[in-house]
């Protein structure tokens, strides 16, 4: 906030889905993309009206050095695809969010963000998740793709809600709905096939080794699986790359095959040295300047104001907005307009939500010694009804407002102590908001993973966040000499 699976596949579906794809390799790459051998100017105006609104929805652009790097591998496989033969033609960005995912969109834009490079462990495997996204772009995948929910907007499952005669609409700002939609849509098996192919052809021919694909497909896998087990629950919230592109051992199995019929898709034991020391000093996980979640506690420093979650209820930090969603509801906190009054904040919300609010429903009141306004108003989503409370507090800084959607007369204490702990922190404690990067370290004589997972700035999982951000399966062996990838605190 800155302001404001596994699938059963039979040996013979298996033969068939690789024979396809084996054919479908043959085939020149624009024939493969459906016969889209261009960008045209319609694509272009659409990606060039979107490209904002997903800069603000992940945080804006990397400024850090690896940005480079990133265009520079982007463009070399995008051109293979046969929607340019110009790298001029192609947009490709590294963003700053905390969240593994990449995605394309028309136009010729490609994005991957700052969280799933730091997994990678090779430019190879750069260029395949790259040339994957392209590959949906390519074939055009995005007209079939099955809408889900996303971050960013507020309270995901609570679209569409309806509240008597207030009319509220839709508990989700326009804005944010438009840019969530363009990368929160989830692609089918056949679809991510295809664009795994596609992806490979591409990495192929960009004199890349696309056997990268399926140690990147599996090491996505594995983060996934871990970052759930920390988080304490049975899936995720968050839209990462997993999440909008099904994946199974099944196509990492696929994308093995596919990357040997090349004749290029060897293992590549040997370190890619350069792209490693090129991760030295990206930042990891969440930026200060937005926000940090520590645990159950978030902590915005420029903004100077934290919170405590109920236990059980996860965080999501987005640029315009957090996120609070658990078993017995949802909340997001914004910042008001600047100059708005608690009360002002309160009905300005409501009418952002597509709704009025009557005068004798609003009520003055205080939290935590300041000068706040609520009010609720019943809803019902999917034919069940739902109370959608908006509660604005004035700090010295600005008004925040809090929008809660809980079962209809179901027990709000939970949030009750949410608002309690909101609160401002002093000048030390802002100070004192730390940040992670990625260091790269030369393993040394003696060095063991014990030894090097306890150097991992995180309380928790520190062998498992060791051998995940490297690769490195249980067996593995460290030597003297080799590189590995630290999270520190900086």
């Amino acid at each position: 906030m800155v302001r404001g699976r596994r699938s059963i596949v039979t040996k013979k579906t298996m033969r068939l889905r690789l024979a396809a794809a084996t054919a479908l390799m043959l085939v020149p790459p624009a024939a493969q993309a459906q016969g889209v051998q261009t960008i045209s100017r319609s694509d272009r105006a659409q990606g060039a009206e979107a490209n904002p609104q997903l800069l603000a929805e992940f945080g804006g652009r990397y400024a850090g050095p690896q940005a480079a790097y990133v265009e520079r591998v982007g463009k070399r496989v995008a051109v293979e695809s046969g929607l340019s033969n110009a790298q001029g033609d192609f947009t490709v960005q590294l963003l700053n969010s905390p969240v593994e995912n990449a995605f394309a969109i028309a136009g010729g834009y490609v994005y991957v963000t700052r969280q799933l490079l730091a997994l990678m462990n090779s430019e190879d495997e750069l260029a395949f998740v790259l040339g994957h996204e392209v590959g949906h772009v390519a074939a055009r995948h995005s007209a079939s793709r099955q809408r889900t929910s996303a971050v960013g907007g507020l309270l995901a499952g609570v679209i569409g809600a309806v509240a008597g005669d207030s009319g509220l609409g839709q508990l989700i700002g326009s804005g944010a709905r438009q840019a969530t939609q363009l990368y929160s849509l989830k692609f089918g098996r056949d679809q991510e096939y295809q664009a795994d192919t596609l992806g490979i052809r591409y990495v192929a021919g960009a004199g890349y080794n696309p056997g990268a694909a399926p140690l990147i497909l599996a090491k996505l896998g594995a983060s996934t699986d871990l970052e759930t087990r920390a988080a304490g629950r049975g899936g995720t919230s968050v839209p990462t790359w997993l999440s909008t592109h099904p994946s199974s051992a099944a196509r990492v199995a696929q994308a093995r095959a596919l990357a040997q019929q090349t004749g290029r898709g060897t293992a590549a034991p040997v370190q890619d040295i350069a792209f490693l020391k090129m991760l030295d000093g990206l930042r990891y996980g969440d930026d200060p300047a937005q926000g940090v979640i520590d645990g159950q506690t978030f902590r915005q420093p420029a903004m100077r104001i934290k919170f405590t979650a109920p236990s059980g209820y996860t965080i999501t930090n987005a640029t315009q907005a957090v996120t609070v969603q658990g078993p017995n509801g949802q909340a997001q906190l914004m910042a008001a307009a600047e100059g708005q009054s608690p009360v002002q904040a309160v009905a300005r919300r409501f009418e952002a939500l597509g709704g009025q609010i009557a005068a004798e429903q609003l009520r003055e009141t205080s939290i935590g010694g300041r000068r706040a306004a609520t009010a609720t108003v019943a809803a019902a989503v999917n034919n069940q009804g739902v109370d959608a409370t908006v509660v604005a507090i004035a700090f010295p800084s600005a008004t925040y407002v809090w929008t809660i959607v809980t079962p209809s007369g179901a027990e709000t204490t939970v949030f009750d102590r949410m608002l309690g702990s909101f609160t401002s922190m002093t000048a030390p404690e802002a100070d004192a908001v730390r940040g992670r990067r990625i260091q790269i370290y030369t393993v040394r004589p003696g060095d063991t993973i014990d030894s090097l997972a306890r150097k991992m700035a995180y309380r928790d999982f520190q062998a498992d966040r060791f051998m995940t951000l490297n690769g490195l399966p249980s067996s593995a062996a460290l030597r003297a000499g080799m590189l590995v990838k630290l999270v520190v605190t900086g």
